[in-house]
Formats: C-alpha cells, structure tokens, sequence
C-alpha cells in the first residue's frame, strides 16, 4: 500500500493526466508514437480475484502514473507542428538552465556540460521520452532535468578529491541542495539505491553538510 500512496501522492494516473490536459486517448497516443510524449514513469499490474456464489473471477488491469510536470508538457506540444520543433524547446528549456546555473556559479570541468553539451542533450532528450526523467525528477521537465544532472555531475567531480577546502565544501553544498530541489524522493522499494540516497545523503553524511 505504500507504493500505491506514493504514487497517487506524487504522480498523476494516465486518466487524470488526459482529464487535466483537455486530451483525448487518440490524442495521447498520437503523441507517444511521434516519440515527442514521455512513457509513464511507472506502471502497475494489479490482479483481482473475486470470490462470489458463482465462484472465482480474475481480472488483470495496468494503471499507468505520469509526473505531474506532464500537464504544462502537453500544452506546449499543442503548439508546436512538428518533432523537431518540440526537441527544439526541449533543448532550448534545458540549455538555458545550464546557462543560468553556471553564471550562479554550478558548474564543472565534464565535456557533457561543456562542448559536448548539445551531443549530451540528445543522449538527455532520449531518456526523457523513456520515460526515465518522469521518475526520478519532481516535474519530469527540462529544467529539473538539467539540474539534476549538473548538480549530479559537480558532486562527482569534487568528491573524488577527497578532502575538501572549505571553498570545495562550500561548493559541494551548493550541489546537493540543488539536486534534492530537483530530485524526487522515489518509490519505496526504489529509495536506498536511488542518486536521491547516493548523491544526497550519503554526501552529507560523509562530509558533514547541512
């Protein structure tokens, strides 16, 4: 039962996510096949059996959850023609994030952040249409993406150093706060190796961060 209240808190169900976006399921799977539409982030099986006078019926129904961040992603494809142009917004959203992050003073040495930024973008933008990003970002959207993913990669890059100055520390905080702002708690069962776990706690824990 914790799972199904964890997603009903944190996600929305395909019936909500077409009822909030004015969509029908034509619609929804329309945009899901043109690859522009994210996968659901989680997908339950739940099996039913009844018991009754007539005997033992068994039923099987999959009930898809979608981040909620989905809705405004569905309003924007309406006004766009074609896939190009949703990748387009899609890279656009996340190379300016970047750009504001790094003039906040995130940023590090990776060639992903750096010149292989648009090349990053696409491996990004695949992930994102898996369905990937809905799961493990608190909107499923560009934004949180880009900041999940630099945050991500500063941590890594100053832990390997070891000990820290106090400049690296303070740098370090920096980072996890702004993953844990991007970040979503994940699923129960999913937590104690989730980067939330890994890149968040764990990281307090061994450099002694707030």
């Amino acid at each position: 039962m914790e799972l199904i209240e964890y997603l009903q808190s944190q996600f929305y169900s395909k019936e909500e996510l077409l009822s909030l976006s004015g969509l029908r399921q034509e619609e929804f799977a329309n945009y899901q096949n043109a690859l522009v539409m994210p996968k659901a982030s989680y997908t339950l099986v739940l099996g039913l059996q009844c018991h009754s006078f007539f005997g033992i019926h068994n039923e099987s129904h999959n009930q898809e959850f979608y981040a909620k961040g989905y809705v405004s992603w569905l309003k924007d494809l309406r006004l766009k023609n074609n896939p190009k142009q949703i990748f387009d917004l899609f890279k656009t959203r996340y190379t300016d994030t970047i750009y504001q992050l790094k003039s906040l003073g995130h940023s590090c040495s990776g060639i992903k952040m750096n010149k292989g930024l648009t090349t990053h973008i696409e491996s990004e933008w695949k992930h994102f249409i898996d369905g990937t990003y809905g799961l493990c970002t608190k909107s499923g959207l560009p934004e949180d993406i880009a900041r999940k993913e630099l945050a991500s990669l500063v941590i890594k890059e100053l832990t390997k150093e070891g000990n820290l100055s106090r400049i690296g520390l303070q740098k370090l905080q920096r980072a996890v706060d702004l993953l844990e702002s991007a970040s979503s708690l994940f699923a129960p069962h999913e937590r104690h190796k989730s980067s939330r776990q890994i890149l968040i706690h764990d990281i307090r824990q061994q450099f002694n961060l707030r």
